[in-house]
């Protein structure tokens, strides 16, 4: 296993002290400020605080052939991704374009006859179902190079809204939006797919008022929408900067109050949560996962389905559906994991700077998932890969801070040139396409780039806390204030870190720890998910709040993240 250490967040005490004084809680002045936020106007979750769209490169542009094609009764069709961003995206495409006015339908590849992207037996295919006028992108298509010439050859022009990085080369679209393409000097470099096809309905709407085929009292409701955005944007992991915590949190809002797409409804429905109390993590969690099971295991039109329907009793039954999915999916996954420690049985952390691990009865539609657990488990950059096909090894990624996987694969794909065969992705998480041959090249390739890039002290988990909390907020009041706000990747939920006296651990169905901790005669319940080892008399303990409800008492108790002894 790895090591952890618990390193207590540095806090800019002037900002917090002004912070403070403009009125923000005395605790989350202190939490807030050590998350670099300088200013109350950054807490801002109103719709107006959002960063005008005519910040995007082209998206004028955008706008504009949009509004030609909606006039001239052209045919779109939106190429959606297969996750849940890719999703939730296709969704706001298709609902958004159809009350602007648009004819507007959505194909979506299965992953693994197509694979990913554009490619140009993609377009083949949608030009036979689809017979497009015009191809939309949501969520992908950067790298599409070859698809995108596919189109045209065809005399389809393509519109390509995406926000993963660019390679070398752009694809030759008719026009692209993505506030990662070169000089793009859009403030958020952090937007998720579903938000840059949010940003391209309000540019479009704003010019379709220019034209005057709406005014401000008639035009459609766009915000509609948020609940579609906050989940794609919290699925997708992107950091929640500002802007993308407004877009969340506004997203959160509507969900609360019960205005949201039946799909949205029913999924919380079929994951056992409740919509009026949605938080991020749900997002994340709970309703995530279930839209990206039918994209890992059968075909994401489902997951499409459920969030574009308008009937609620469709809606439930395909929520059902998904659910049964996602349960499978689990299964698939929980076999994958005991496969993966026994490939992984004699490997030592220590000696290695990476992981890459493959094995012939692998699902490719879970790997990334696997990844995930084990990256989590050695704290080491993680690629599982699954058969994909004609002598192809299918490959997904996933990595720890000051690692950038996507950069790593491109330094691979340079020293070991034929063993790549197609990569893409973001600094945390990536894919990719080796020949089934190249496997040890290619593992002994990227442990190389990962000696050379990362030093021993970035191998080591780091618990990052924000200090001791007093004494005074153990309450549920502050709970439920710590809970209103937007948290998540970028800006984690407090973490706080205290010495406590261990009075009582027992172990809760054989995997959990259950304990009794006493701080200045105050007596704590606490829960170690996950855990089974016993902790010493006195201990360091990194904890999160949680109110429990039981037998309808709500009290607080400690959710611990890590502790050592003291």
């Amino acid at each position: 296993m790895s090591v952890t250490r618990i390193h207590t967040r540095n806090v800019p005490f002037r900002t917090a002290e002004m912070l403070r004084q403009q009125g923000v809680h005395p605790v989350l002045a202190r939490i807030y400020a050590s998350r670099g936020l300088s200013d109350v106007a950054e807490l801002s979750s109103e719709l107006g605080a959002l960063i005008n769209p005519s910040g995007l490169l082209h998206i004028d542009a955008a706008a504009s052939y949009l509004a030609d094609a909606i006039t001239a009764g052209k045919k779109l069709v939106i190429v959606a991704d297969y996750d849940c961003d890719g999703a939730t995206a296709c969704a706001v495409a298709l609902r958004g374009l159809r009350s602007l006015g648009a004819r507007v339908d959505f194909i979506v590849p299965n992953r693994f006859e197509y694979g990913y992207g554009l490619t140009p037996e993609i377009v083949e295919l949608t030009v036979r179902e689809k017979s497009p006028d015009i191809i939309v992108t949501v969520d992908n298509g950067i790298a599409s190079i070859e698809g995108v010439a596919e189109a045209k050859q065809r005399g389809i022009d393509v519109v390509v809204t995406d926000h993963h990085l660019p390679g070398d080369r752009l694809p030759d679209a008719r026009v692209i939006v993505n506030p990662n393409q070169p000089s793009c000097g859009f403030p958020s470099k952090n937007l998720a797919g579903v938000a840059v096809m949010f940003y391209v309905l309000l540019a479009l709407r704003a010019e379709l008022r220019k034209r005057g085929v709406f005014d401000a009292q008639n035009q459609p409701k766009l915000d509609a929408l948020l609940d579609l955005v906050a989940l794609g944007t919290v699925a997708d992991v992107v950091k929640l900067d500002a802007n993308n915590r407004i877009l969340v949190a506004q997203g959160l809002k509507r969900m609360r109050a019960g205005r949201m797409q039946p799909g949205v409804a029913a999924l919380f429905r079929a994951a056992g949560r409740e919509a009026r109390r949605a938080t991020p993590f749900d997002l994340g969690f709970a309703v995530g996962p279930r839209l990206n099971a039918a994209g890992r295991l059968a075909d994401m039109s489902l997951g499409i389905e459920c969030l574009t329907t308008d009937d609620e009793g469709r809606a439930w039954a395909i929520a059902q559906q998904l659910d049964a999915i996602n349960r499978e999916r689990r299964d698939i996954e929980a076999d994958m994991q005991d496969t993966a420690m026994l490939h992984l049985d004699s490997f030592e952390p220590h000696n290695r700077t990476t992981i890459s691990v493959f094995d012939e009865s692998w699902h490719q539609g879970v790997i990334g998932i696997v990844a995930s657990r084990l990256k989590d488990k050695f704290y080491r950059p993680t690629i599982t890969f699954a058969p994909g096909g004609e002598g192809l090894i299918k490959g997904s990624g996933r990595s720890i801070a000051g690692f950038h996987l996507r950069d790593a694969l491109d330094l691979v794909s340079k020293h070991a040139p034929s063993v790549i065969t197609k990569f893409g992705g973001h600094a945390m998480a990536a894919g990719l396409t080796i020949r089934a041959e190249g496997f040890d090249a290619f593992a002994d390739a990227f442990e190389a780039v990962g000696r050379e890039w990362l030093t021993q002290a970035q191998l080591e988990r780091v618990v990052e806390t924000d200090g001791p909390l007093e004494e005074a907020y153990f309450s549920t009041q502050f709970i439920e204030l710590i809970d209103s706000q937007v948290w998540g990747q970028g800006f984690a939920p407090p973490v706080f870190c205290d010495e406590f006296r261990v009075i009582s651990q027992r172990i809760l169905k054989e995997k959990h720890l259950k304990l009794l901790l006493e701080k200045n005669g105050k007596r704590y319940d606490a829960i170690w998910f996950g855990h089974t080892d016993d902790l010493s008399e006195r201990a360091v303990v990194a904890y999160r709040l949680d109110a429990n409800e039981y037998n309808g008492v709500t009290r607080v108790q400690l959710m611990v993240e890590h502790a050592q002894p003291a």
